[in-house]
């Protein structure tokens, strides 16, 4: 593949992140002069918008999109690719606000980048889970939903619901953003899966994954029920290429 040319955008969704948004930006920032940040506000009581704003004031680099409320992860990372693809970036970002994504992670996953499509960050490869401060219940949970989601659907990746990706731009615009369903937990197997179906080389980088540390997680019982019967429709519609 070319060198890397133009410029990157982080997309980073947000509700109720008041206390971490204004400490992670700066720290995305600093870990390339090529990285632009988008956020994505689901209308957050707290003044997560507000503050978003005040950065972008502040900074070129940073951009917000307002939505009217809560709408989830999976259509706010849509709208912060489509954000991103009129904008001519070179490489979108996946990264949650909370720390549980280390920015410093960010020079590796570009570096990858210049061999690979897709670059997944991993909390399950190489043999080792590098999950900090999770208690065991979640932790079991989300590493058999990634062995399940692999087992039914077949995508080649150990960490299937992971959330810390990296997408040339060619990938997302090869897809089509209207039939993508998912919004919740398996928004991320979707998005690899229909990406790998068309061909794209993926590659999965370890990262350490660790628990927020402020506020609340965004997990629910209705998302993990979403996940569960979902990647069976996703099987059902790869084998019929529909996907």
């Amino acid at each position: 593949m070319n060198d890397l040319d133009g410029r990157f955008l982080v997309i980073v969704p947000t509700y109720n992140e008041a206390d971490n948004l204004p400490r992670i930006v700066p720290r995305i920032l600093l870990q390339d002069p090529r990285i632009d940040v988008l956020v994505v506000d689901d209308h957050s009581p707290d003044g997560t918008g507000d503050l978003a704003d005040g950065m972008s004031q502040q900074s070129d680099r940073v951009h917000v999109i307002h939505r009217s409320g809560k709408q989830g992860l999976g259509k706010a990372y849509l709208e912060g690719f489509r954000w991103g693809l009129e904008r001519d970036y070179t490489l979108l970002f996946e990264m949650d606000a909370d720390f549980s994504h280390h920015p410093s992670a960010l020079p590796l996953f570009i570096d990858k980048a210049r061999d690979f499509d897709v670059v997944l960050g991993s909390r399950y490869v190489d043999g080792r889970v590098t999950v900090i401060n999770w208690p065991m219940s979640r932790l079991l949970i989300s590493y058999f939903g990634s062995r399940y989601a692999r087992a039914v659907t077949g995508l080649p990746v150990r960490d299937a619901t992971g959330g810390f990706n990296c997408w040339r731009r060619e990938v997302l615009e090869s897809l089509d953003f209207s039939k993508i369903e998912s919004n919740g937990y398996t928004f991320q197997i979707e998005l690899k899966l229909r990406a790998w179906r068309k061909g794209f080389s993926l590659t999965e980088i370890p990262i350490v994954f660790e628990e927020r540390e402020s506020g609340e997680s965004k997990m629910s019982k209705k998302i993990m029920r979403e996940a569960i019967w979902k990647v069976w429709k996703l099987r059902i519609l790869d084998i019929l290429g529909r996907l």
